[in-house]
C-alpha cells in the first residue's frame, strides 16, 4: 500500500515539475525549486523501488516525512495549488496514517493543511476565491489521513486474523497427522505382530494340550516346542521391522517390489501354516502381464490380502480361498474369495469398531490410503465372503514417477 502511495507521488511529481520549474523566479529561485524536484522525487522513487528496506528507517524516523513535506511546499509554491502537485499534498497524510496510526495521521493532516491554506490565502490574495475551492485541498488531506489510518488498522487485523487462522491451520495439520500415524500403527501392529502373536498363543496352547496327556509324544512335544519358537521369532523380527520401518527417511524406501512374487509366497507359507487350501490366480508370467506397483501402494494391497486370508481361516470356517489379479480395462483389480459362511447380517464398520474387530476397519482405511475401491461382501459368489480391491492404472504410474509422495 505505502508503495503504491510513492508510485502515485512520482506521477504526480512528474506531471507538475514542468509548470514549478516554468513560475519560478529566475537564478537562486529556479535552482531551489529544482533540488526541491529533484529530492522528492529521487526520496519518493528510493522508497517505491525499496520499500523493504528503507521503509523501517520512515517508520523509525517520523521527521524525514516532515522534511519531505516542506521540500513538497517549495514545489506547491512554485506550480501552485492549481496544479497536480496538489494531489502530492494529500498523499502525505495518507502515508502518515498507514505508517504512524491515527496520531501520525492527524499531525500530518494538519501540518499540510495548513501549508495548503497558507499557500492558497499567498498565491490568490488578489482575488477572493470561494471559502469551499481554499477549504477542498485541506479537507481532501483530513479525510486522506482518517482513511490511513482506518486501513492501516484493517490490515493489523487482517494480518492478526491471518496468523491466528495459519496457528489453528498448523494445529489442525499437527493434530490431522498424529491422527493418522496412530491409524498406520495400529493398522501396522494388526497386520504383522499381533497376528504373529495370535499364532504365538495357538501353538502355546497346542504344546500344553499336547504336553499334559497321559503318554505325551516327545516327537509332537518337539515339534509344537519349535513352532513356538519359530513364531516368537517371527514376532520378534516383525517388530524389529516395525521399529526400523519408523525411523527410516521416505527417501530411503525402495521404488518398487515384486507384489506379486511376495504375494504368492505369503498364500503359500497360509496354506502350510493354517492347512487351509489357498490358490492364486493371475496371468502367467505376471510380472510381465500385470503391472508393476510401488512399494507403497504394494504395501497395502499386500496387507489387505493377507488380512483376507486371515479372516478367512479365523472366521469363515473355509475350505478354500481363491486369490485373483487381473487388469479390467484401466484398473488392477483383486480379489480374494472364500468360500465360508460369509459376514453376518448388519456388519458396518461402526459395529466392528465398537466390538474390538479392526481387520476389516485396518483393510478399508488402506485402500483408502492406496487411492483404491475396495469392496467386501458376496459378490458374484452363492455364498461365502469375497475382497474386491480396485486401483487405477493411472495411480500406479503417477506414484511409480512420485515415490516420496507414495
Amino acid at each position: 500500500m505505502c508503495r503504491q502511495v510513492f508510485g502515485f507521488r512520482l506521477a504526480m511529481i512528474a506531471l507538475a515539475a514542468p509548470a514549478a520549474l516554468l513560475n519560478a523566479a529566475p537564478g537562486l529561485g529556479v535552482r531551489l525549486v529544482g533540488a526541491a524536484v529533484v529530492v522528492t522525487f529521487m526520496v519518493s522513487y528510493v522508497l517505491f523501488r525499496d520499500w523493504e528496506r528503507f521503509g523501517p528507517l520512515l517508520l523509525r524516523h517520523p521527521s524525514l516525512l516532515a522534511a519531505d513535506t516542506l521540500f513538497g511546499s517549495f514545489l506547491l509554491i512554485s506550480a501552485g495549488p492549481d496544479t497536480t502537485l496538489a494531489y502530492v499534498s494529500v498523499c502525505t497524510p495518507l502515508l502518515a496514517g498507514l505508517v504512524y496510526s491515527w496520531r501520525g495521521a492527524a499531525c500530518f493532516a494538519s501540518l499540510q493543511s495548513l501549508i495548503l491554506l497558507l499557500v492558497h490565502a499567498t498565491l490568490k490574495a488578489d482575488r477572493h476565491a470561494p471559502v469551499a475551492e481554499a477549504l477542498l485541498l485541506p479537507g481532501l488531506c483530513v479525510v486522506a489521513g482518517a482513511m490511513g489510518s482506518t486501513l492501516r488498522n484493517l490490515m493489523l487485523r487482517f494480518g492478526a486474523a491471518t496468523q491466528a487462522l495459519t496457528t489453528v491451520q498448523a494445529r489442525l495439520a499437527a493434530a490431522e497427522a498424529v491422527s493418522a500415524e496412530r491409524a498406520r500403527l495400529a493398522r501396522e501392529m494388526h497386520d504383522s505382530v499381533a497376528k504373529t502373536l495370535y499364532g504365538v498363543a495357538l501353538a502355546a496352547d497346542g504344546l500344553a494340550a499336547t504336553a499334559s496327556t497321559d503318554a505325551p509324544d516327545p516327537d509332537r512335544i518337539r515339534q509344537q516346542a519349535e513352532l513356538v519358537s519359530r513364531s516368537a521369532r517371527r514376532a520378534a523380527a516383525e517388530s524389529r521391522e516395525l521399529l526400523t520401518d519408523l525411523r527410516r527417511e521416505p527417501s530411503a524406501l525402495p521404488v518398487e517390489q515384486p507384489l506379486w512374487h511376495e504375494l504368492a509366497y505369503e498364500v503359500g507359507q497360509f496354506t502350510a501354516r493354517t492347512g487351509l487350501r489357498a490358490t492364486c490366480d493371475w496371468p502367467t508370467g505376471a510380472d510381465s502381464a500385470l503391472p508393476p506397483v510401488p512399494s507403497a501402494l504394494a504395501r497395502h494391497l499386500l496387507s489387505i490380502a493377507t488380512e483376507a486370508l486371515e479372516n478367512a481361516h479365523r472366521h469363515a470356517s473355509a475350505t478354500h480361498v481363491d486369490v485373483r489379479a487381473s487388469v479390467h480395462g484401466d484398473l488392477l483389480r483383486l480379489t480374494v474369495h472364500d468360500d465360508g459362511r460369509g459376514l453376518p447380517p448388519g456388519t458396518t464398520l461402526e459395529r466392528l469398531r465398537s466390538s474390538g474387530h479392526f481387520g476389516l476397519l485396518g483393510m478399508v482405511e488402506r485402500a483408502a490410503q492406496a487411492g483404491a475401491r475396495i469392496r467386501i461382501g458376496r459378490g458374484g459368489h452363492e455364498r461365502g465372503t469375497e475382497v474386491r480391491v480396485e486401483i487405477p492404472l493411472s495411480a500406479l504410474d503417477s506414484a511409480g514417477s512420485s515415490p516420496g509422495e507414495a
